[in-house]
């Protein structure tokens, strides 16, 4: 059974910092990228930020410079650091895994995902 647990959501002020995790199993990073999105509250989910096995990282325009994605491998788990958030950052954040197979340009799109963790609640105050 393939499950993805996302957790390290809360409450911040504006300008502070948040990590992110996503413990994936039943996947192997090898073959899966995994991804970040997120939803806000009357919008669409928004691809965020990926990861491939190579170590190749993908992020949004509105996240780039402020975001940073990372994998540990033997434990399965990729981070998002998340630094000088604002308020437009206030979503649920979930985390998915997509085929390696595809190229970066499905990374975005969330109907090529195959698996989905449950979303962990980011809230900037400003």
């Amino acid at each position: 059974e393939v499950q993805l647990q996302a957790s390290g959501g809360g409450l911040v002020q504006a300008g502070g910092s948040l990590r992110l995790s996503c413990v994936a199993s039943g996947i192997s990073f090898d073959e899966y990228v995994i991804g970040w999105f997120r939803q806000a509250p009357g919008k669409e989910r928004e691809g965020v930020s990926s990861i491939h096995s190579d170590g190749s990282t993908y992020y949004s325009d509105s996240v780039k410079g402020r975001f940073a994605i990372a994998s540990d491998n033997a434990k399965n788990t990729v981070v998002l650091d998340m630094r000088n958030l604002t308020p437009e950052d206030t979503a649920v954040y979930y985390c998915g895994a997509i085929s390696g197979r595809y190229s970066p340009t499905y990374y975005y799109i969330e109907d090529y995902y195959d698996y989905w963790g449950q979303g962990t609640q980011v809230t900037v105050s400003s």
